[in-house]
């Protein structure tokens, strides 16, 4: 049955209580919707955490477009506040600005990523007014836009569950969105039964059988997620394996800029003992991994890699600068993963190809170089051009290797399509999160690489300059891992593996199927049967 189209306004001016309700529920939703998030691991909540907003987008003073814009943006921000207030630390850290100046400038993000919510307000109030109901319209509209709105930092509601191993495996099938989906729906059945409720209505059979359906589809889902994690592992006990070792130095942003022979020397430091201990164990190390700009003096083509691995005895992939011809045929930087073989012999790059804007370059920078003398501190570093696999060389066979360096471990469509290329048996992230000091983002960063280990069935070796070093099997659950700011020497055994996955060959199909149902609701009204 539609959901009846508001009232017109009469011009009367509401009352205050009528006025600031859809706000203060505007912004419980937020606040319900940022504990959820991986941040905090109050999953739980992302059952619940959008029925306040549902509430103020349907109370009876949200009539125009304005108010419901505002509304949608109260939500955003409160939201956005919460989950991504260590944006402030990044640029007090960054910028070297106070805290005080720091906030005022991360609002400016926060601000805009609220302009999501607001479309997602306007989108549901065009929803409605076509006779579509609004949580269930949101299920759709949800999904469109956290996959085709611009962010910098892009998530996905169902990161909240990157925990709860079972709904972890339902990536497989379509990365976050089939995950995200399950608890939305859940809310478009809930929130007319309360709605109902609060109103007075008794609650029959015939109005619980959406949120009964919507249940059993989420039993149906830990269902195969407790199959496909017996699946996945079966196949790990099999597989055969690599021994990796990690060595996280735990320096400081500035600090290894400040001194890069330190920060070399602890690498190399803690290599070596991490050898020796395995060694004397019987268990030699196949592969060490260094982070995102373990050596921090620039080499160019035909470098002697020598000066990198010293006397370490243990094939070597680390981050680096590289100076060479970008495909302009300027003189450029790139910020490159090297993989070089215990004589250093090199074996193969890959240039970082998803760069960080206003980290490692500026939009419109090359067009208007003065903007780089208002941020001195952003590189200027030239994008790759391809994502092969790294080769190591093995006794059991080549071991093909897919390197994401810092953030493109955060992007599932850009990931999907470099396993899709590379056809890896083994995914690597290099990264440097010290740009965040102690905050919540390495550990909500380290919570987004669990989703990329289980949407494709490969193990992952996340080796970071500060933490979260970690190691994460197929089914995305963390084996081990390090602190924050803590020196650590980790190593792990490794599964080869290179079975493809649903989500590899199809894509993000929830969300264009959620695309083109945003699309019908938007553009068509909803035909209602006579009674």
């Amino acid at each position: 049955m539609a959901e009846p189209t508001p009232p017109p306004t009469d011009g009367a001016s509401p009352s205050p209580t009528r006025a600031w309700l859809p706000f203060a529920l505007a912004a419980l939703s937020g606040t319900l919707h940022f504990l959820s998030f991986c941040g905090f691991g109050l999953w739980p909540l992302a059952f619940v955490c959008f029925l306040p907003l549902y509430f103020a987008l349907e109370h009876p003073s949200v009539v125009t477009k304005r108010r419901a814009a505002a509304v949608g943006f109260t939500h955003g921000f409160v939201a956005y506040l919460g989950g991504y207030h260590w944006m402030a630390k990044m640029l007090e850290v960054f910028s070297g600005f106070n805290i005080g100046i720091a906030s005022f400038l991360a609002s400016f993000f926060w601000a805009y990523l609220a302009l999501l919510q607001l479309v997602l307000a306007l989108c549901l109030r065009r929803a409605r007014h076509h006779g579509y109901p609004v949580a269930l319209a949101a299920v759709a509209f949800i999904l469109c836009l956290e996959q085709w709105f611009p962010t910098l930092f892009p998530s996905h509601f169902g990161y909240a569950f990157f925990d709860q191993t079972w709904l972890l495996q339902l990536a497989d099938l379509g990365g976050p969105g089939v995950v995200g989906a399950l608890p939305l729906l859940i809310q478009a059945a809930l929130y007319p039964l309360v709605r109902d409720r609060l109103s007075g209505q008794s609650l029959t059979l015939h109005a619980a059988r959406p949120l009964l359906a919507s249940i059993a589809l989420l039993l149906l889902g830990l269902g195969y997620g407790a199959w496909r994690t017996q699946e996945v592992d079966a196949r790990v006990a099999r597989a055969e394996t690599l021994h990796v070792g990690i060595v996280q130095a735990a320096m400081g942003l500035f600090e290894k800029h400040l001194y890069p022979q330190r920060g070399h020397r602890l690498h190399l430091e803690g290599s070596r003992s991490l050898e020796a201990s395995q060694r004397a164990a019987g268990h030699p190390l196949d592969l060490l991994v260094w982070p995102e700009s373990a050596y921090l003096w620039t080499l160019p083509p035909n470098a002697n890699l020598e000066r990198v691995l010293r006397d370490l005895t243990t094939p070597l992939l680390f981050g680096g600068l590289r100076r060479d011809m970008d495909q302009d045929g300027q003189m450029g930087f790139f910020n490159t993963a090297y993989l070089i073989d215990a004589q250093a012999q090199l074996l193969g790059t890959y240039d970082k190809t998803y760069l960080l804007a206003f980290g490692e370059y500026l939009p419109l920078g090359e067009t208007f170089p003065q903007l780089y003398e208002l941020s001195p501190r952003t590189g200027r570093l030239s994008p790759g051009t391809h994502t092969r696999p790294l080769v190591l060389p093995g006794s059991s066979g080549d071991t093909r290797i897919t390197t994401l360096i810092c953030y493109e471990d955060v992007l599932p469509g850009f990931t999907r399509q470099a396993v899709a290329a590379g056809q890896p048996h083994l995914l690597v992230n290099i990264t440097n999160d010290a740009w965040f000091g102690k905050s919540q983002e390495p550990h909500i960063h380290l919570a987004m690489a669990r989703f990329r280990a289980a949407e494709h069935h490969r193990a992952l070796v996340r080796s970071t300059n500060s933490g979260v070093s970690a190691f994460i099997d197929p089914a995305g659950r963390v084996v081990t891992h390090g602190g924050l700011f803590t020196g650590e020497q980790l190593h792990a055994r490794v599964p080869r593996m290179d079975q493809a996955t649903l989500y590899e060959t199809v894509g993000d199909w929830p969300a264009w199927l959620a695309t083109v149902a945003s699309l019908g609701m938007l553009l068509r009204r909803r035909r209602v049967r006579a009674a």
